[in-house]
């Protein structure tokens, strides 16, 4: 080998070295910047947030300005209305899901779900509260915890879908073949090999679904409003922690702002413990 081509060599060598180098710092000064930001929010939140934080946070109806009170009503209208639009939505999306990955791949009827599914993706969720409100509260000339729900389950539908068909897609076509030769049926074979070995996926999907619609605001504002009372009737306006955090924030009183930031930590914790379940379940997958 000739003394030019080592030379070559090693300064081609030295060349990818320094590209390496600087990639890896660039890398690193961009996560240090984005995790910067994060950790200086979640700081201002708990600092901001801990002092809203009191027995009466969880006992008493929000109040009027400059008066003790809590936020029982806006936590029992949130985990209420999460709860029914994460009901009505999941088996529609799994279902859409399963129908996508197991029995239409490649139609027509799958490209244009598919395509539809991807726009309600990337919507904003104020176009989904607009379209509830057009539909629901208007006809009906109502706020409603109904309309909420309807609104916060379009938003749960296609994220639901998304997972549910990458989920299976990755099950290993072996599995089904082993059990179609020995005579399962196609409905046996989803629910208990397919659906049983992407089960982790599913639910991290329908856990991040549900941490996305935990704290959407806009869809609320057009459909269930707000509720300075308690009430258990879904046919009424309704109050939720996003629509309480968002009415006290802008407001000048200090017991409503301390309440807005009691609830800004309180929907803080429950998606990051949402997402933490969610990433325990994929490792475990993996």
């Amino acid at each position: 080998m000739s003394r030019t081509l080592i030379e070559q060599r090693q300064s081609a060598y030295a060349f990818r070295k320094w590209v390496n180098l600087f990639a890896l710092t660039f890398s690193f000064a961009a996560m240090a910047f984005g995790v910067f930001w994060l950790f200086w929010i979640l700081w201002e939140t708990v600092v901001l947030g801990i002092g809203g934080f009191a027995v009466s946070t969880f006992t008493m109806m929000t109040p009027p300005p400059n008066e003790t009170g809590g936020l029982l009503n806006a936590i029992y209208g949130s985990l209420l209305i999460v709860a029914m639009a994460t009901f009505i939505g999941t088996p529609i999306g799994m279902m859409a899901g399963i129908y996508l990955a197991e029995y239409d791949t490649k139609g027509w009827l799958a490209e244009i779900t598919r395509f539809v599914n991807d726009i309600l993706l990337s919507a904003p969720s104020i176009v989904v509260g607009l379209f509830v409100y057009a539909v629901v509260v208007a006809r009906f000339k109502s706020f409603s915890g109904w309309a909420g729900v309807f609104a916060l389950a379009l938003l749960v539908i296609p994220v639901v879908i998304r997972t549910t068909e990458n989920m299976l897609q990755l099950v290993p076509i072996g599995l089904r073949e082993a059990a179609y030769a020995l005579g399962t049926p196609k409905w046996k074979v989803i629910l208990a090999i397919t659906l049983r070995a992407s089960r982790a996926g599913v639910l991290t999907g329908v856990l991040l679904a549900v941490a996305r619609i935990s704290g959407e605001t806009a869809p609320l504002l057009f459909t269930a409003l707000n509720n300075q009372f308690m009430t258990f009737n879904l046919n009424e306006p309704m109050a939720t922690l996003p629509v309480t955090i968002f009415k006290f924030a802008m407001s000048p009183y200090n017991n409503w702002q301390d309440l807005a930031w009691a609830g800004v930590l309180l929907i803080t914790m429950i998606v990051l413990g949402l997402n933490i379940i969610a990433r325990v379940l994929t490792r475990g997958k993996d």
